[in-house]
């Protein structure tokens, strides 16, 4: 439920109306807008308790007038926050009127390597440094990542350069862990369900990167945002990184570039794309992110690796340092057109 109040409406009368809503059980969300303000309730009615609550709102001072919401998810809801969000990690900002690019290989594997890729992405104008600490994998005997290690050097790295960072967190238990060396908790695809997980990053305060589910609906997937969001979180950041193909045979899912203006039309938080999981091919990469720019994306998440041929995972979706840099580049240049700052 919303309350929208006149133009003009006082504190008071503000104030008022949040206090009859905590007299009945529930906790107002107070939503300030351009010249007036709107009160949620995020919180599922049942039907008598929306039409006494519609009755006994309705007759308070300064309230324009009460609707219901119809999207299952609240805090997600462009409905519920009419102001777009902005994501800040110290000067970086995620959301609109930006384009931030978040690069690096798929997993740390030495110090060495993550230097040099991070290097390379400060080099070409990102801002955003990303790395595997711990890899979910489907096979248990493939690389898993170099773990607490791996968690060192990325934080290690990030000192060194300046460079913002974000690394995926698998499990509840680890938060306090990944969230005491990354500035960004990543939430990986298949974890986009977790719930339990999801609340403990949620409780970490750090900004969230929710990775949507191969399989996943819209609304599953802001579903999944509001978990984080009702934990008092406000900085999450959706990642679109392509759902289940039809065909295998030339990319390795199918980006759903349309989730970029659906969700946008949908919720308030800021969208990334990953090309690199969408297409699982390093030559789609460059024209899928500049299709996730035109389409309206806030950033895009771009594998790349020193040395792709002899990379411990993902080599074949890594772009080379070279290729990087060509795209960086291109980003930079049609960023304006759209109306960004890359």
């Amino acid at each position: 439920m919303i309350i929208v109040m006149q133009l003009g409406a006082t504190e008071a009368q503000v104030e008022a109306v949040s206090s009859l809503i905590r007299e009945r059980g529930f906790e107002p969300l107070v939503l300030p807008g351009e010249g007036r303000v709107a009160i949620g309730i995020p919180a599922a009615l049942d039907p008598d308790q929306r039409v006494s609550m519609e009755a006994a709102l309705g007759t308070l001072e300064g309230v324009s007038k009460v609707t219901q919401t119809t999207s299952p998810y609240k805090l997600a809801s462009l409905e519920f926050h009419r102001a777009k969000t902005t994501v800040s990690v110290g000067e970086v900002r995620i959301g609109p009127d930006h384009f931030v690019v978040f690069g690096g290989p798929c997993s740390v594997e030495s110090y060495e390597q993550f230097r040099s890729a991070a290097d390379t992405v400060k080099a070409a104008g990102a801002t955003v440094l990303r790395g595997g600490a711990f890899k979910p994998r489907t096979s248990p005997y493939s690389f898993q990542g170099l773990q607490l290690e791996g968690l060192k050097i990325i934080q290690t790295v990030a000192q060194e350069t300046g460079l913002k960072t974000v690394s995926e967190v698998m499990s509840a238990d680890m938060v306090p862990i990944v969230a005491e060396h990354v500035d960004i908790l990543q939430i990986g695809a298949r974890s986009m369900q977790n719930f339990p997980l999801l609340v403990e990053a949620g409780r970490s305060g750090k900004p969230v990167f929710l990775k949507r589910g191969p399989s996943a609906t819209i609304d599953e997937f802001l579903l999944a945002a509001e978990y984080v969001l009702s934990q008092g979180n406000p900085n999450v950041i959706l990642c679109e990184r392509g759902v289940l193909p039809i065909d295998r045979s030339y990319t390795r899912n199918t980006l759903d570039l349309a989730a970029v203006p659906v969700l946008k039309e949908h919720t308030h938080l800021p969208v990334v794309v990953d090309p690199s999981h969408g297409t699982g091919v390093a030559k789609y990469v460059h024209p899928m992110t500049l299709a996730a720019l035109a389409a309206g994306a806030d950033g895009a998440m771009v594998e790349m690796h020193p040395d792709p041929k002899n990379a411990m995972s993902d080599g074949s979706q890594a772009l080379t340092v070279e290729q990087f840099a060509a795209l960086m580049a291109e980003v930079k240049r049609l960023a304006g057109v759209f109306g960004r700052e890359s």
